[in-house]
């Protein structure tokens, strides 16, 4: 699969460098293929792309998005469109990281991998599905950080 991705900053509440965004553009594609090689629906939306848009939004940008694709109020970590869009809450990924002791730029690669595994057919509504997704989404952000990207971005 040769999938560009484009990752853009549209947020300035969390600083997020320049470095990252090239990082993560660089390992999305391997995390799209890792995604497919788990998918649970042969014929889903990442299958059919030749281009994901990835955009890191502000609490304001996440909580409308929110309630005008999926009618919840509140800001969010990530939403998916099987178009080809993934929206990012940097700022909700910066309180997640603090609250676990986590590395901001791998939680942001956390919500990148979770929303192809959308894209790939993975589905979390439901509790058993969720723990299923979630298990295949710490097994892939677990190789791509541990395979040179925790390293590329200083960490």
């Amino acid at each position: 699969m040769s999938l560009e991705v484009i990752i853009g900053n549209h947020q300035e509440s969390t600083a997020i460098p320049e470095n990252w965004l090239t990082a993560l553009e660089d390992v999305a594609a391997e995390a799209a293929d890792l995604a497919l090689a788990r998918a649970v629906d042969g014929d889903s939306p990442l299958h059919h792309l030749a281009t994901l848009e990835v955009a890191l939004v502000d609490d304001e940008t996440s909580d409308r998005v929110h309630r005008e694709f999926m009618d919840i109020e509140g800001p969010t970590d990530v939403i998916t469109f099987h178009h080809g869009e993934i929206v990012i809450g940097a700022a909700v990924a910066e309180r997640q990281a603090a609250a676990y002791d986590e590395p901001l730029a791998r939680e942001i690669l956390r919500y990148l991998v979770h929303g192809l595994l959308h894209l790939a057919g993975h589905e979390d509504a439901e509790p058993a599905a969720r723990e299923a997704m979630e298990a295949v989404q710490e097994e892939i952000v677990a190789r791509l950080w541990n395979g040179g990207l925790q390293e590329r971005l200083g960490m």
